[in-house]
C-alpha cells in the first residue's frame, strides 16, 4: 500500500526554521521510485545535519547501489536541527526522507552509517521522531530493522540496545545480500516474524545481531564472556571486504546538494585500505588490505563525475592518497586533461615522506595554490617512533623547504596530544618544530609572509588497533599540556604571529573515548544524555561535557564502574574486550606484540613496522583470515586516449 508524503504538512512550517532548503530534496541525480513497485525498501541515514551528511561517500554509494536494482527502493534522511525537531514534535510530523518525504518508520530497513561515535544521540532522536521504539526488543514486525554500519560499527556494543543489527566492513555487497534475505522472507509471507528475519541475517555470517548474544560480567566489572544465546548464531562475526574496486566504480551519479555543504567537490576514492601501520589509526587497521583502483578507472570516474555534477574541484581520496602506485601518472594525466578548464584537482593530507614537488605542481597546475597539509602526528621523534610514524624532523624540514622554495606560502601541520607514554616535553617539541618550519620557509623563499598552522586533536584509543589497550589521557592534563604549548608559541616574538594554533580541549575526547571502547552498559548513558536534551554532540556549540558526566554518574550507579574505568584505565592482554567477538581479521597476538613494540620504542628501542605493500608480510592476519590479498599496481596503463577538455 502506498505511503503518503508528509510534505503537505511540512511545507507551511519551512519558513520558520533555519536553512529550510536542506529539507526539501530534489537534488540533481536524486532517485525517485514507485513505492508500490518496490519489494524491499531502505532508508539510509548519516546521523548529522544535511550539510555534513550529504557529501558522505558511504551513504551516496549505498544509495546508488541499492537503487540500481529495480526491486529495491532507497531514500535518505539526515538529523534535523533543534528548530525543525520542535516543529516535528508540535505538529506530530514523523522523521521523513528528503527524497519523497515518506515517514522513516514505513520502510523495511533503516541503515545508519557512523563514522564517529558522537552521532549516537542523533540516532536515538531520529528513532523517536520516526515513532520507532528506542529499544530493539520493543519493536514489532511493523517497524524497520535498524542496522548500523561505518567505522564505529566495529564496536557497536554501546548502541546494542538500540540497533537490531550491525554490518562490519565494506557495505556494497552486504546491503544487496541483506536485501535478498528480506525479499525472500517477505515473499514467503514473513514466517516467524521479526525474530525469524533477524535469525536469517545472523546465520548469514556477515551481520551481527546483538540480541542473539549475552554479555556476562565479572565481579571486578570486566566482561567475563560474550556468548551466543541462539544455537545458529556464530561465535564471531566477520567483517566484509570488497575486492576489485574497478568493478564498483561508485558513485556513478553523485548527488549535487541544494544547500552549502562541508565538501563542495566531487570525490573519487582511488584506493581503499592502508598498511602504513600507524598504531593509533583505526581506519588503517580495519580497512586492510590495500585495494587500488586502476588509473583507467580513476580517469573514467573523474570524467563521469565532472560531467554529471558540474563540480569544479575533484578530490582524489584515500587514507594516504600519495601512496597510490600510479599517483604520478594519475596526477599528470588528469592535469593534462583539464588544463585550461575550470576543473581543479586536490589531494587530502599528504604524508611527509610521500610528498614531492612534481606531484604538488600537477595538482596545483589548474587551480589556486592552496596550503599544503602534513600530519607528523607526534611532536617529538620519540613519539613518532611510538606510533610507528617513521618521519624524522629533518624529513619534515626538507619537505617544507621544497614547498616554500617553489612558491607555497602556507603549510598546515597536524598533531595529536595524549598519545601513550607522552610527556609535556614531547608536546612542547611541536612548538619548536613549527618555529623551525617558519625559519626554514623564510630562509628558502626570502620572504616574511610565511605561515604555518598547527592543528592538534586529542588522541582517543580505538578498537582493533594496537592502542586498544592504552590508557587515555585525562581531560585536565590534556588541557594543561595544550596551554603550555600555546604559551610557548605565543611568547616567541620572532615566530609567534606566523604560527596559527588550533586545538580541541580534552573534554569531547573523553566522551568519544567512553563511546569508542564502551560496552553495553554505556548505552544507558547515551539514552540518559538524549533524554536530557543531548543532540549533535560532534558540534562544539551543542556538546555538553557536564551533561555527559552527570548522565554517566546516574546511569552507572551501582555497576561498580565509572567514566574513568572506561577511558583512563589501561587494559591487560587477558581482559575480554567488548568487541573481541567481532572479527576485523587482525590477529590479537599481533596487535598485542605491536603494542609492546610501541612501549619498547618509548624506551629507546629502534623498532619499525614497515608498509607490507613493499616488504614481506608482517602476519597481521587479515589476508589469510579474510581470504583476501593486497591489490596494487603498477598496471603500466596511461590515461589514454587523452581527451583534453
Amino acid at each position: 500500500m502506498s505511503v503518503e508524503s508528509v510534505f503537505p504538512r511540512l511545507e507551511p512550517h519551512l519558513l520558520s526554521v533555519s536553512k529550510p532548503i536542506q529539507y526539501v530534496g530534489g537534488e540533481l541525480n536524486m532517485v525517485a521510485k514507485d513505492w508500490d513497485a518496490a519489494e524491499v525498501r531502505w532508508v539510509l541515514m548519516y546521523p548529522d545535519a544535511y550539510e555534513v551528511g550529504l557529501p558522505n561517500q558511504g551513504v551516496q554509494i549505498l544509495y546508488e547501489v541499492l537503487n540500481e536494482r529495480e526491486w529495491i527502493l532507497a531514500e535518505r534522511t539526515y538529523a534535523v536541527w533543534p528548530d525543525m525537531e520542535k516543529v516535528l514534535r508540535e505538529q506530530q510530523i514523523p522523521q521523513f526522507t528528503v527524497d519523497s518525504h515518506r515517514p522513516v518508520g514505513a520502510f523495511d530497513l533503516f541503515g545508519v552509517s557512523f563514522s564517529t561515535e558522537l552521532g549516537y544521540t542523533n540516532l536515538l532522536n531520529a528513532l523517536d521522531l520516526a515513532g520507532i521504539p528506542l529499544h530493539a526488543v520493543d519493536r514489532t514486525d511493523d517497524h524497520p530493522v535498524v542496522i548500523a554500519g561505518g567505522h564505529a560499527a566495529f564496536n557497536p556494543e554501546p548502541i546494542a540496545d538500540f540497533i537490531d543489527a550491525a554490518v562490519l566492513g565494506d557495505g556494497e555487497e552486504v546491503v544487496l545480500k541483506i536485501s535478498e534475505l528480506v525479499r525472500e522472507w517477505k515473499g514467503e509471507g514473513r514466517p516467524g516474524g521479526r525474530q525469524e528475519l533477524l535469525r536469517r541475517l545472523a546465520v548469514s555470517g556477515t551481520v551481527y545481531v546483538p540480541q542473539l548474544y549475552d554479555v556476562h560480567y565479572g565481579a571486578d566489572g570486566t566482561i567475563a564472556a560474550v556468548v551466543p544465546n541462539h544455537p545458529e548464531a556464530p561465535e564471531r562475526v566477520r567483517k566484509h571486504t570488497l575486492m576489485d574496486l574497478d568493478q564498483w566504480p561508485y558513485p556513478r551519479n553523485p548527488l549535487v546538494p541544494l544547500a552549502e555543504t562541508v565538501h563542495e567537490r566531487f570525490s573519487v576514492e582511488i584506493f581503499r585500505g592502508c598498511t602504513r601501520g600507524c598504531r593509533f589509526c583505526q581506519a588503517g587497521m580495519i580497512t586492510r588490505p590495500v585495494r587500488e583502483r586502476s588509473i583507467e578507472t580513476i580517469g573514467a570516474m573523474v570524467e563521469n563525475g565532472v560531467r554529471k555534477t558540474g563540480f569544479e574541484e575533484v578530490g582524489l581520496l584515500s587514507l594516504s592518497s600519495a601512496d597510490h602506485t600510479e599517483i604520478g601518472d594519475v596526477a599528470k594525466g588528469l592535469a593534462d586533461r583539464y588544463e585550461g578548464s575550470n576543473v581543479s584537482l586536490s589531494l587530502p593530507s599528504t604524508r611527509v615522506d610521500a610528498f614531492n614537488i612534481t606531484l604538488a605542481n600537477e595538482f596545483s597546475r589548474n587551480g589556486r595554490r592552496s596550503g599544503l597539509t602534513f600530519a607528523p602526528e607526534g611532536g617529538s621523534e620519540r613519539m613518532r617512533k611510538v606510533i610507528n610514524k617513521m618521519v624524522t624532523e629533518d624529513d619534515l624540514i626538507r619537505t617544507v623547504a621544497t614547498a616554500y622554495s617553489h612558491g607555497w606560502r602556507q603549510v598546515k601541520l597536524y598533531f595529536m596530544c595524549g598519545l601513550p607514554t607522552e610527556t609535556d616535553e614531547d608536546v612542547l617539541q611541536i612548538a619548536e618544530l613549527a618555529k623551525r618550519v617558519i625559519a626554514t620557509g623564510r630562509e628558502v623563499s626570502g620572504r616574511n609572509d610565511i605561515r604555518c598552522t598547527v592543528s592538534i586533536g586529542g588522541f582517543v584509543p580505538k578498537p582493533h588497533t594496537p592502542f586498544q589497550w592504552a590508557a587515555q589521557l585525562d581531560a585536565e592534563t590534556t588541557d594543561e599540556r595544550l596551554r603550555k604549548l600555546r604559551d610557548s608559541v605565543r611568547s616567541d616574538k620572532r615566530f609567534g604571529r606566523a604560527i596559527g594554533f588550533r586545538y580541541h580541549d580534552g573534554q569531547p575526547g573523553i566522551v568519544e573515548g567512553l563511546l569508542s571502547r564502551g560496552d553495553r552498559r554505556v548505552g544507558r548513558i547515551i539514552e540518559e544524555v538524549w533524554r536530557d536534551g543531548g543532540r549533535f554532540d560532534g558540534w562544539s556549540e551543542h556538546f555538553s561535557f557536564e551533561r555527559w558526566m552527570a548522565s554517566a554518574e546516574k546511569a552507572l550507579a551501582g555497576t561498580g564502574v565509572d567514566v574513568d574505568w572506561f577511558t583512563t584505565r589501561e587494559r591487560e592482554y587477558d581482559e575480554v574486550l567488548p568487541w573481541d567477538h567481532l572479527d576485523s581479521g587482525l590477529d590479537k597476538d599481533w596487535l598485542w606484540a605491536d603494542w609492546e613494540d610501541a612501549l619498547a620504542a618509548a624506551d629507546g628501542a629502534d623498532i619499525e613496522v614497515e608498509d607490507c605493500r613493499w616488504t614481506p608480510c608482517y602476519d597481521c592476519g587479515v589476508c589469510p583470515e579474510m581470504g583476501t590479498e593486497i591489490q596494487i599496481g603498477p598496471t603500466g596503463q596511461k590515461l589514454l586516449p587523452l581527451s583534453v577538455v
